[in-house]
């Protein structure tokens, strides 16, 4: 491993095994994301695997992410891999795309959003219990 892949990783996908995230890699997964969104809050982490920016944001937000899948429910989309995903994600929830970036989706809308050093997990316990 070269020194510099020490310090900013590789360009492979980085999946965290902490969290019990789940790939959103299909169109249809939306659907499926709004649906569960009315039973609880649906977090969706857009990351870029080529960006250091984004695999700091990445690994800053699993170190702080105290949430069970009871209490929120974690998408993770590689969004180089699936531009598709990420394009209809803008259009569906009326965002404006960023990378890296989180949003909260409830009762079939995304209550918020936020890119770069805004991700914060800490602060999604305020976002949620609203």
């Amino acid at each position: 491993m070269s020194i510099l892949n020490k310090f900013f990783g590789t360009n492979k996908e980085e999946t965290p095994s902490e969290i019990s995230w789940r790939k959103l890699i299909d169109l249809g997964q939306l659907q499926e994301i709004e649906t569960l969104s009315f039973e609880k809050p649906v977090l969706i982490f857009k990351h870029s695997t080529r960006c250091s920016i984004s695999r700091f944001a990445l690994k800053n937000f699993e170190r702080e992410y105290d949430f069970t899948e009871s209490a929120l429910i974690p998408y993770f989309l590689d969004l180089l891999e699936y531009r598709m995903v990420s394009s209809e994600i803008a259009n569906r929830f009326k965002v404006i795309h960023q990378s890296p970036q989180i949003l909260i989706i409830k009762e079939g809308k995304c209550i918020y959003t936020t890119s770069h050093d805004g991700i914060d997990a800490l602060l999604l316990k305020e976002v949620i219990s609203n």
